[in-house]
């Protein structure tokens, strides 16, 4: 029988939720001896939604991309140290796209057995609690799909 987690890959977008889940995606790549992945997505769909419905315009729009594919290279630059520490093989990814449509092509081209996604705020509402990106991840994932909510993170990733 083959090892159940083989390939995970870990949705980076910036947020605290998804650094912890990148740590937490880290220690279990260690531990399991597997492939890690991190993938960010700059979800330039919903820019051209704000294009098309007037609220930017389109050299805003290319400025605002160009700021959000540095705040990726920033981000996936930080897991790739993190994974150093660790001594842990990441391989990172910078997409621009929709974002549930780029983390699920993006599992699909790489045979992951395992998504990562980072928890939820406490500062969020209700309603906005899981994401739409995360909801169509959820439904659509053709792995299983783990959403990182370990409180004690940072203490496991310092002993990991």
């Amino acid at each position: 029988m083959k090892p159940l987690i083989q390939n995970i890959l870990v949705a980076i977008s910036g947020s605290d939720a998804s650094i912890n889940a990148a740590k937490y995606a880290l220690v279990l790549a260690k531990q399991f001896k597997c492939g890690l992945s991190a993938v960010y997505v700059v979800d330039t769909a919903t820019l051209r939604q704000l294009v098309i419905t007037n609220i930017f315009l389109e050299d805003e729009s290319e400025d605002y991309e160009k700021s959000l594919m540095e705040n990726g290279e920033r981000y996936l630059n930080y897991i790739r140290e993190l994974a150093a520490q660790k001594s842990v093989k990441v391989e990172t990814v910078l997409r621009k796209g929709a974002v549930f449509t780029e983390i699920l092509r993006e599992a699909e081209q790489k045979s992951c057995d395992l998504i990562i996604l980072g928890g939820w705020e406490k500062n969020r509402s209700e309603r906005e609690i899981i994401s739409e990106s995360h909801k169509e991840i959820l439904l659509n994932a053709k792995c299983s799909v783990l959403v990182a909510k370990e409180r004690d993170i940072e203490r496991i990733f310092k002993q990991a």
